[in-house]
């Protein structure tokens, strides 16, 4: 005799709200709660570095539950904790919707692989990371960019400029020439005053649905065609055939124009390949929603060839892949 399985619980929609220390994270968290259904149940997780919370007594009332994690950076020092307190809250209250501000001083990439590991992925339905940046400060980084300033960045499925209405138009022009400048390119680029995010915006995807290809076309006049290739984030590829691969890549696609990449090649390792002016460059990055491979020449049969080679890169599923899906 069979028992009847226990059914699974809905995976919880879950979004990262980061960015740098005075983006205005906590402004645009009211926002968000200000406008959420008032038939749904939100928690909110607020990690403060400090080890007295502030952050979270300004949002006890706002119409969520509040869990603060104290004391240092999800990261690092206070990551144990992020576990233990998100089965409990989703135990507990059953939300629709589970918000992390992060600490400005978290690396956003690191918060984001454990929500990927198990148990933790077998809950949650990871969607879009929002990263908040001060236009300013931006500027301020320019010539001297801080390491987590630019991980935030890299991870954000949507970039927004915030406090904009203390920005200058010149300064909110460069902040758009350096988002639409980004690869790979995020999801939405906005700009807002006072926090005034967009709800819409927390249940865009952290990844786009998986495609093997997807062509593209420049401008007719350029004589030239381009396509993407884009992977799920539990995909792994080998450093070292993916090394090969893009050693010989100009003899496989002849009069290559551009090549770029962003693959997942370790457990916690993403690399930036960028291929310009016969030469290749290489960057370990925060971007975790999928692996991606794009390149511009001249029209030719080259599409199905690169198409068979690419998938030859895999390597078997790490032992926390299987559990990147969610």
């Amino acid at each position: 005799m069979t028992t009847p399985s226990t059914p699974r619980l809905p995976r919880v929609p879950i979004n990262l709200i980061t960015g740098f220390l005075g983006t205005g994270k906590t402004t645009a968290l009211l926002t968000l709660l200000a406008q959420k259904p008032a038939d749904q149940v939100w928690a909110v997780i607020v990690n403060e570095f400090g080890e007295v919370g502030i952050d979270g007594a300004v949002l006890e009332g706002a119409g969520a539950e509040i869990r603060e994690i104290a004391g240092g950076c999800l990261c690092c020092a206070t990551g144990p904790q992020l576990p233990i307190t998100l089965a409990k809250v989703i135990r507990e209250k059953r939300p629709q919707r589970v918000l992390i501000e992060a600490s400005g001083l978290a690396h956003a990439s690191r918060v984001v692989d454990m929500l990927r590991r198990p148990p933790l992925a077998e809950a949650l339905d990871i969607q879009a990371t929002l990263t908040l940046v001060d236009p300013r400060q931006w500027d301020a980084m320019a010539a001297q960019p801080h390491p987590i300033f630019t991980d935030q960045i890299d991870l954000a499925d949507v970039l927004v400029a915030n406090k904009c209405e203390l920005a200058d138009a010149a300064c909110l022009a460069r902040f758009h020439a350096r988002a639409a400048a980004l690869f790979p390119p995020k999801l939405r680029i906005e700009q807002v005053s006072h926090g005034q995010l967009d709800p819409a915006w927390l249940t865009l995807p952290a990844r786009p649905a998986s495609s093997r290809y997807r062509p593209a076309l420049p401008p007719a006049d350029s004589g030239l065609t381009s396509a993407g290739w884009l992977f799920p984030p539990e995909q792994v590829f080998d450093l070292v055939k993916v090394a090969v691969f893009l050693r010989h890549l100009p003899e496989q696609v002849p009069q290559l124009a551009r090549a770029k990449a962003v693959l997942r090649v370790g457990a916690r390792q993403w690399v930036w390949f960028n291929w310009l002016d016969g030469a290749w460059t290489t960057t370990e990055v925060s971007w975790r929603r999928d692996s991606r491979f794009e390149l511009i020449a001249p029209a030719g049969d080259w599409h199905a060839t690169v198409d068979g080679l690419l998938p030859t890169l895999f390597l078997p599923p790490l032992p926390d892949a299987s559990t990147a899906r969610a």
